[in-house]
């Protein structure tokens, strides 16, 4: 379903929250896992494990609610929900997502 962001109140605000927590979750996952898990099994050294861990586990909650906020608005589908849930968990899929998300309502805003 696509929608004029315009039509609804906020939506604009809440794209714009949600694309600021995919890019922060999605870099805290992606360091977490090319550089912290490596360096806690390899090196021994859980130091960035511990550190960007926490931030991640929070940013994914904030990033979850501003999906959730941004999916009540947009009016999405189960599935659509279900695809923002999963890609703060899967390594790189939080940067596509994200673009499929934000391209849905550019294509809308374009025409």
């Amino acid at each position: 379903m696509v929608v004029k962001l315009d039509l609804v109140h906020g939506l604009e605000g809440a794209l714009n929250r949600y694309r600021v927590l995919a890019i922060m979750v999605g870099v805290g996952l992606l360091i977490l896992t090319a550089i912290g898990m490596p360096l806690q099994y390899l090196a021994n050294s859980k130091i960035v494990v511990e550190i960007v861990g926490p931030i991640h586990g929070f940013l994914y909650i904030v990033y979850l609610a501003t999906g959730f906020d941004l999916a009540r608005r947009g009016r999405w589908t189960l599935f659509q929900l279900a695809q923002v849930i999963l890609a703060g968990l899967v390594p790189l899929l939080a940067f596509y997502v994200e673009h499929k998300v934000t391209q849905r309502y550019k294509d809308v805003e374009s025409k």
